[in-house]
């Protein structure tokens, strides 16, 4: 990113972080800070609440890595520096106040120092719901499927088809791209929901098998 920065400012065309709006237009705190929301590209899940003063947006802007103002050393910081769990810039977006900046990014590994994915896992208070979000479920079960080849649970369905092989878990993606045929030809809705989850299920044995991801499939759309 700071190559990429230097060749914008031999006005080369490259894709660089330039922000639309300069620091001076931003509604900053008595402390000169912006309070930044980070969340997960992919999932939107809230990661965490940093801040930043000037430095720290220049300096995100020119390595396309989050780096804030820590107020409890009183010092400038990267994320990620001493963890190795970078948060690498996807977009940076500014509140109608222009004093809160929200931060999409591509984690690597932990966002909270605790090794929690996320800073908020700490229940309040909620009420009973179904984590609908498509491409959190997907990926939370993509997840599991992964686990489980890397660390094998006994009398573990996904196991026994890693254990297999590759013909087996393509016998069961075409079993059931088949049995989502027959669902369709019949008028109550929920069979076909039920086949075509059991064709996902076996599709994302089969990206594991693969070394194929969500990202790249999502990529792969997006691109048509």
């Amino acid at each position: 990113m700071e190559k990429k920065q230097e060749l914008g400012a031999l006005d080369i065309p490259v894709d660089i972080l330039k922000s639309s709006v300069s620091w001076g237009n931003f509604k900053t705190n008595s402390d000169g800070l912006v309070p930044v929301i980070v969340q997960d590209f992919k999932t939107f899940e809230v990661l965490m609440l940093a801040y930043m003063n000037e430095q720290a947006f220049a300096d995100t802007l020119r390595t396309g890595k989050m780096h804030y103002y820590s107020r409890s050393r009183q010092s400038q910081w990267l994320k990620g520096e001493t963890s190795g769990h970078f948060q690498y810039v996807k977009s940076l977006h500014l509140d109608c106040d222009n004093d809160t900046i929200l931060a999409k990014v591509h984690q690597i590994g932990a966002a909270c120092h605790t090794g929690s994915r996320s800073c908020f896992f700490q229940t309040l208070a909620e009420k009973e719901y179904r984590e609908t979000n498509p491409l959190k479920v997907f990926e939370d079960v993509f997840s599991v499927i992964q686990d489980r080849k890397v660390h094998p649970k006994e009398g573990s369905y996904t196991n026994y088809l890693f254990d297999k092989g590759i013909d087996k878990i393509l016998k069961k993606v075409g079993e059931e791209a088949t049995e989502i045929v027959i669902a369709a030809k019949n008028p109550d809705p929920e069979e076909i929901k039920y086949e075509i989850s059991d064709f996902l299920y076996h599709v994302m044995v089969l990206m594991a098998e693969r070394g194929v991801t969500w990202e790249d499939i999502t990529e792969e759309l997006a691109n048509r």
